[in-house]
């Protein structure tokens, strides 16, 4: 379960964040994940349930805005949402398509208190 190793970087990152500014606590933290990082959302949800205990973010409300994947197609230029790198265009049938969003996975925002 690779989640575990994200939630770790998470927090580790958050950490990193609140130290700078010295605060004592995290209260809030918004991460956005596409839907075609690699990611299964219930298990890092879990994952980070467990890794956050006796951290920082111990009582912070964590948010995951999910990034819907968007493909544009190579031979008709059609953009449109995708869920698998095989589905086809639904305009040409093309197989062939470029990513342009859905593999990101960051902190957007973290709030702290000091």
């Amino acid at each position: 379960m690779h989640e575990f190793s994200i939630a770790i970087s998470i927090i580790e990152s958050a950490e990193l964040e609140a130290s700078k500014v010295n605060a004592t606590e995290i209260t809030d933290l918004v991460l956005e994940i596409g839907t075609m990082a690699g990611i299964e959302f219930e298990a890092l949800d879990t994952a980070l349930e467990a890794a956050v205990r006796q951290t920082k973010l111990e009582k912070t409300r964590i948010q995951v805005i999910k990034i819907q994947a968007i493909g544009r197609c190579t031979d008709c230029d059609n953009e449109f949402e995708i869920n698998d790198f095989l589905d086809p265009c639904p305009r040409c049938g093309g197989l062939f398509h470029r990513v342009l969003s859905g593999k990101e996975m960051k902190i957007k925002s973290i709030v702290v208190e000091n």
